[in-house]
């Protein structure tokens, strides 16, 4: 089985009673607040935190195209700014598309140069129109809302967006 090289994390659950260790991995995963979203490389280590905040979070595979789309809609330059021609050219890069296709190959992180410190690696999403469609305390296998959902995040971050 090939596994992608990027992973989509969303903060579905709240701060309150969380065990520390949850928190201090959700804090590393730059998931403060629900509903915020953040791309990450799918290494093991990765894979263990993810573990470790199963039942505080939802992942699976995002598409180029809605990586575009959330860095068009929804990414910020560290000012706080929507990214701009600017931004794009300060990391090297001539458009979003450009910058969604490295990030989809894994070819550039947002927490290492050169876009450590000029994207935020943190995406604010809205609540999912239509709600969560399922329980926010259940895993998604059984019709929930939590843990791994592969390919089914992109419908998901698209109503977030």
């Amino acid at each position: 089985m090939k596994f992608s090289k990027l992973l989509a994390v969303v903060r579905v659950r709240g701060r309150v009673g969380v065990p520390q260790d949850v928190q201090d991995t959700l804090r590393m995963l730059k998931l403060a607040r629900v509903n915020n979203m953040t791309l990450v490389l799918n290494t093991p280590p990765i894979q263990g935190m993810l573990q470790k905040a199963k039942d505080y979070i939802t992942w699976g595979e995002p598409t180029r195209e809605v990586i575009a789309e959330l860095l068009r809609h929804r990414g910020r330059v560290a000012s706080g700014r929507p990214i701009d021609r600017e931004a794009l050219a300060k990391m090297g890069f001539d458009s979003i598309e450009a910058l969604a296709e490295a990030l989809y190959e894994g070819k550039v992180s947002l927490d290492k140069p050169p876009l450590k410190g000029v994207i935020k690696p943190a995406f604010r999403l809205r609540p999912p129109k239509k709600g969560w469609k399922g329980s926010i305390k259940r895993p998604f296998k059984v019709g929930g809302a939590l843990g791994y959902r592969g390919k089914a995040i992109n419908d998901l971050l698209l109503r977030m967006i």
